[in-house]
């Protein structure tokens, strides 16, 4: 079942339910905000201090940050991370049965966007509500030059606590450390005990998020880079729709194309990235 709710101040979501899990998903930024499977805690983290308001960005699901991750390389004034997580998707097809719910989000360039990135395109996004969850990002060149993109699945896992996890699979990967700015090359696992905010490269098997009761693994496509955040306690109360402990039970490990991963799109080609949980 799909049904389409919205919030009192008219900020429209759909509600999925179907035999093995339950999800929302804003049409905004086609922003997933919540995936459940029944009688389990949810995978997906959300901060209970969240915006559901146009033109603000939900803190938590996943975000969409596309065409370009971080700071736009020579314009600072435009948005950070893109304009795809506060922009309207256009819901466009539904396919269900007893255990599965999958459903199509498409993003095209408009006047308003056309201002911030000249590129014509189509955003293609597809997410399968099942008993794993499965998203697939397509970005398709209808223009009539190549363009390159950089982008991120900006995915906040909820965890008991980051005093009970790691992150296993990334193990002598090299990685851009933001807070440092220094490449750096990881030396085991990865263990959260203070302010966290990394790119790693050459990325090329699954990411386990192991728990104190659970394990979380993250496998990507058309991906060779992954980030792993975390705000850590400073940061966490200078950020909007956070809490002050809201670094506790939160992390983010992101499927990505950045910085050595950037891509380029030909003319009337497409670019997939993938990205299952389970």
């Amino acid at each position: 079942m799909v049904e389409l709710k919205k919030y009192e101040n008219g900020f429209e979501y759909l509600e999925i339910q179907n035999s093995v899990a339950v999800a929302k998903i804003s049409l905004q930024g086609a922003h997933l905000f919540e995936y459940k499977r029944h009688n389990e805690e949810a995978l997906l983290w959300l901060s209970e201090a969240s915006n559901f308001k146009m033109g603000e960005s939900i803190r938590g699901g996943v975000p969409i940050c596309w065409p370009w991750f971080g700071m736009h390389k020579s314009d600072d004034s435009l948005p950070q991370h893109g304009f795809a997580r506060t922009s309207i998707f256009s819901h466009v097809d539904t396919k269900e049965s007893e255990d599965s719910t999958e459903l199509t989000f498409i993003l095209k360039s408009s006047k308003d966007i056309l201002d911030m990135w000249r590129y014509k395109f189509e955003l293609h996004y597809k997410i399968t509500i099942a008993n794993e969850l499965k998203l697939e990002l397509t970005t398709k060149n209808c223009d009539k030059e190549a363009f390159s993109i950089t982008q991120a699945l900006h995915t906040y896992f909820k965890i008991s606590d980051t005093s009970n996890i790691h992150v296993k699979g990334l193990e002598d990967k090299p990685y851009f450390d933001a807070l440092t700015c220094e490449n750096k090359t990881q030396n085991g696992m990865i263990k959260i005990d203070r302010e966290v905010d990394r790119v790693y490269q050459h990325v090329d098997k699954p990411i386990e998020l192991i728990d104190k009761n659970k394990t979380i693994t993250i496998s990507s496509q058309g991906s060779d880079s992954a980030v792993v955040w975390n705000p850590w306690i400073d940061k966490c109360t200078r950020m909007s729709a956070m809490k002050s402990d809201n670094y506790k039970t939160m992390l983010c490990i992101e499927s990505a194309n950045a910085f050595d991963d950037e891509r380029e799109v030909l003319a009337g080609k497409t670019h997939t990235i993938e990205v299952i949980s389970r």
